[in-house]
């Protein structure tokens, strides 16, 4: 593996408010690595919090998720 990489994913977040979901995260825990294509300028924005991007990615689309999930319940 190339020395100069380090990975962030498993750094802690720093500099963010909480999330506005206080739901747990998934039981398991396992992560799958995976290629996406984002647009530039939100991946930008995402990183401008620092390290942590990819979690709080990974946050932002399971609240989607779940919020789906509960609107689909209801129906």
């Amino acid at each position: 593996m190339n020395k100069e990489y380090e990975p962030d994913w498993d750094q802690p977040l720093r500099h963010q408010e909480p999330a506005v979901s206080s739901k747990p995260q998934a039981a398991s825990g396992v992560k799958q690595i995976v290629t996406i294509r984002l647009d530039v300028d939100m991946l930008e924005w995402f990183k401008e919090a620092g390290p942590g991007y990819q979690t709080r990615i990974n946050q932002v689309l399971r609240e989607h998720m779940e919020a789906q999930r509960a609107r689909a319940s209801q129906e």
